[in-house]
């Protein structure tokens, strides 16, 4: 008996699998700096990033492109999971590192890590709605368009809240 052995076929990856592949590969860091500079916890935004990008493969033949882009749906997404992290832990966290940032990767200046250090002080302070408005705007790098479709407010009142927040940032970094 002569049996030829035929390796299966790999199917080609679908539409919609190609289109969160790149979704997730041009948004995954941005996801995590948005959640670690919410969470102010490097091991719960990894946890939170996993669950966005888990919730949102899952539920990807849901996206409806009428109300805003994958990557507003997508820090929606995100945004649920982070505040389901808040409610469970119920306690604030100091932001141990910048996103991304190497604790070795040798010493600043002095006036330079003083002013970090400000800033995140500043950070910290802000009440939790102008802290997210803040990761939204420079951590995860969305725009004010983004930012309201992801807070479900108009992009007018979405620059406006920001700009009160950074206001906020400056006079606080003035103070100190």
């Amino acid at each position: 008996m002569n049996e030829t052995l035929v390796a299966p076929a790999i199917e080609a990856p679908t539409e919609a699998e190609t289109a969160f592949e790149t979704l997730y590969r041009s948004s995954r860091d941005d996801l995590f700096a948005y959640a670690a500079g919410l969470l102010r916890d490097r091991s719960a935004a990894e946890e939170v990033t996993a669950q966005a990008f888990e919730r949102a493969y899952r539920r990807r033949a849901s996206f409806d492109p009428r109300r805003g882009s994958r990557r507003a749906w997508l820090f929606g997404i995100a945004r649920n999971a982070a505040l389901d992290e808040l409610r469970r832990r119920r306690r604030h966290a100091e932001l141990l590192a910048e996103p991304g940032a190497d604790p070795d990767a040798g010493a600043e200046p002095a006036e330079a890590a003083l002013r970090r250090s400000l800033i995140r002080t500043a950070i910290a302070e802000l009440p939790a709605r102008d802290r997210e408005l803040v990761a939204l705007k420079y951590f995860a790098g969305l725009d004010n368009a983004e930012i309201a479709t992801v807070l479900s407010i108009s992009e007018s009142n979405a620059g406006t809240r920001l700009h009160r927040a950074i206001e906020k940032l400056r006079e606080a970094c003035d103070e100190g």
